[in-house]
């Protein structure tokens, strides 16, 4: 049933529901489950990476006809990087229907960039394997196209906290901006910080991370996509 909502979600049937269940593992489930490694979705994560960059290459090649190679590598760099395969995790809302360890749930998981990025991956492999080249295409393209288009014009970035600040001080104000932690979960050698921004006093995004710069980035990241600003 859980999957089948993913299903609708991601606007593709698996013929292979295996394939399916495989790329929402996560590796720490296997290891608690004493499952085999190959039963995690490490190797269509793989997979995913190499049709992602392929499937984006093409799109980008078609669409930028006027720059050189090097300008072509760093649009798709920016397009493939974990940071906007998370942001299409998060649309997709991958985190809710993984498979976790008990251990990497309660240490924020679901939401961590890292493990939604490597999972989209994985379903992007899935898709090729079950329905082919042409069904991961629709796929990458569909949901890929809004970010593909951030980067083509220059909406892209990897610094959301210097961002933030740049739109809200345009027109001449100097708004307090501030970094809020709420909680720190999980042992001193494994720790998630959870965070929000507030401006002038008003919360806006909230984010996570193994670090207080990483939950900020991802705070101030939720509050541009977010529509608070």
């Amino acid at each position: 049933m859980r999957n089948g909502e993913f299903e609708k979600k991601i606007q593709y049937e698996f013929h292979d529901k295996e394939l399916l269940r495989k790329a929402l593992t996560h590796s720490s489930y296997c290891v608690e489950h004493q499952m085999p490694g190959r039963e995690s979705n490490e190797r269509l994560e793989f997979l995913g990476d190499a049709y992602l960059d392929a499937i984006t290459g093409a799109e980008l090649y078609r669409r930028m006809e006027e720059v050189n190679e090097g300008r072509l590598s760093q649009t798709r760099a920016l397009v493939v990087c974990e940071r906007s395969l998370a942001m299409v995790a998060e649309r997709l809302d991958i985190g809710s229907y993984l498979d976790l360890g008990h251990g990497e749930e309660r240490s924020g998981g679901r939401h961590r960039e890292s493990i939604i990025a490597d999972a989209c991956e994985a379903v992007i492999g899935a898709i090729y394997l079950d329905g082919g080249y042409t069904a991961a295409e629709v796929f990458v393209l569909r949901e890929f196209t809004p970010v593909i288009e951030d980067a083509l014009a220059g909406r892209l970035f990897s610094d959301y906290k210097t961002r933030v600040q740049e739109i809200l001080q345009k027109d001449g104000s100097s708004p307090v901006i501030e970094y809020v932690l709420d909680r720190e979960e999980g042992p001193d050698h494994d720790k998630t910080f959870y965070m929000h921004m507030t401006v002038n006093g008003q919360v806006c995004g909230r984010g996570s991370g193994k670090s207080k710069k990483e939950a900020e980035q991802n705070a101030a990241r939720l509050t541009l996509t977010g529509g608070y600003i």
